[in-house]
């Protein structure tokens, strides 16, 4: 076993974060997961913690209730001192059981697949409308405003009951909170923002309850107004963010893989499987998931301190050869049994995957469909990808037909 810790003044790694492929983790990953699976790292703010690449060293770290969700940090840089600071009311995401299972039991019902088959139709009709207007503009768009951004927008607007008519401020507050190059008062602002645009309607809904699941949240009389306002956060950004961008990303990567797309078009039942290999294969929680080691763990022979923070590599853990065997670096919307870490694993595993599996079906499906002849409208090396942003994609898509 090493017993070896790392320090503040050891020579230890970065995360990797250049990538050669716009839809690749950066290759380091590859030589990390084959000669380094645990390797000690350095923070950007200095600390020192431990990067995890594997696929079963992931899952480990993901679900041993040794590791801590509540001492993570949303933003890589972010403030962070010894003593770790309580999380923001209700943002359950930084919570360990039994304060995470409180949050985790109210919003399952709201998530399982017969409410996401329920909300299926309604999800369709909003891509349909989505695809007139586009078609209506008679290109070149940009797909992510046109289309991949306005889908999730909408329906995790009807689900939550926020306005719609609102969505330009809640977007740009969003974007900053997700974007690494914010400075921390443009955090700090664009995060009360969205705190006190929820609070308001949290309130309105303490008034006048509609059917939606903020007003089922304030119903159930569990939470506070605080709780309320944090859960409305967190489930506003998590479900238009993420979505958004697998559906642009998607497309692109369909679009420059045309043997795959051929494939996909030519055998429409391959939707759901595909949609599984892209989320496995696109993984755009770029920079992992971060734990604190709540007591000294050993992890493939290195011994992780206490007080230690691990990241855990989901994109990595995604192309892990010695999980799947079957070139996981390609590809191949016809792989059968993909069980990606796109949504996480344990305790914390997306809440919205339903959800977001649901729209992207939908959306991929209907654009294939609507748009036989969708092509870029620039050259691939000038679509600006999020590089930037906690959340990876594309900032702008130009397409044509």
């Amino acid at each position: 076993m090493t017993n070896t810790q790392p320090t503040n003044t050891e020579p230890t790694k970065t995360q990797p974060t250049v990538r050669s492929c716009p839809f690749d983790p950066p290759a380091e990953y590859r030589t990390l997961r084959e000669q380094e699976p645990v390797a000690p790292m350095t923070f950007p703010d200095g600390a020192a913690g431990w990067l995890v690449t594997r696929y079963d060293d992931v899952r480990t770290v993901l679900s041993d209730a040794r590791f801590s969700a509540k001492r993570g940090i949303l933003r890589p840089g972010g403030p962070e001192g010894d003593v770790p600071a309580p999380p923001p009311p209700g943002l359950f995401i930084m919570m360990d059981a039994p304060e995470h299972t409180r949050f985790r039991r109210l919003l399952t019902g709201q998530f399982t697949v017969r409410r996401m088959r329920q909300l299926t139709p309604a999800v369709e009709k909003i891509v349909a409308e989505q695809l007139d207007a586009m078609a209506a503009a008679e290109g070149p768009v940009d797909l992510v405003q046109a289309f991949a951004l306005p889908i999730p927008s909408l329906v995790i607007c009807e689900l939550l009951g926020v306005p719609y008519a609102d969505r330009e401020e809640f977007q740009r507050n969003s974007a900053t909170i997700v974007r690494l190059n914010s400075s921390p008062e443009e955090f700090q602002q664009a995060q009360g923002a969205m705190r006190a645009f929820i609070h308001q309607l949290v309130l309105a809904k303490r008034e006048n309850p509609t059917d939606d699941i903020l007003s089922e949240l304030v119903q159930s009389g569990e939470l506070t107004d605080e709780e309320l306002t944090g859960v409305g956060v967190l489930l506003l950004i998590a479900g238009h963010e993420t979505t958004a961008n697998m559906i642009a990303l998607s497309t692109m990567c369909l679009l420059r893989n045309p043997e795959q797309l051929a494939a996909l078009r030519a055998d429409p039942s391959l939707m759901d499987g595909a949609v599984e290999e892209l989320l496995r294969y696109l993984s755009i929680i770029q920079f992992g998931v971060r734990r604190t080691a709540l007591e000294d763990v050993e992890l493939h022979g290195h011994q992780i301190k206490e007080g230690s923070m691990v990241v855990a590599s989901l994109s990595s853990g995604n192309r892990d050869t010695e999980h799947f065997a079957d070139a996981p670096e390609l590809l191949d919307v016809a792989r059968e049994h993909t069980p990606h870490l796109a949504f996480g694993h344990g305790i914390h595993q997306c809440l919205g995957q339903q959800l977001a599996r649901a729209e992207m079906k939908a959306a991929l499906s209907a654009l294939l469909e609507r748009f036989p002849t969708l092509r870029l409208a620039v050259p691939v090396d000038e679509v600006p990808m999020r590089d930037d942003m906690l959340v990876y994609g594309v900032h702008e898509l130009p397409v044509t037909w």
